[in-house]
């Protein structure tokens, strides 16, 4: 009785383990996306800032005239 109540906790501590293992793989996981999706976010934002930084300056500057081809 004590052999069948040895291999049963040794069968349930294994599947303990297997399942924290688990556990701490998909929260490693789940962390290595989150700053995968949080530096892109920055970037992001980043540029932005600069195309909408650089739109406004290129609508503020005065556009040079026309060049027109002269004819002889």
């Amino acid at each position: 009785m004590a052999e069948t109540f040895s291999n049963s906790r040794e069968r349930a501590e294994a599947a303990f383990g297997k399942t924290q293992s688990q556990s701490l793989s998909r929260n490693r996981t789940i962390s290595e996306i989150d700053a995968v999706v949080q530096a892109r976010d920055e970037k992001t934002s980043r540029l932005r800032a600069l195309r909408m930084a650089k739109e406004a300056s290129d609508l503020a500057a005065p556009t040079p005239p026309a060049k027109t081809k002269r004819t002889k």
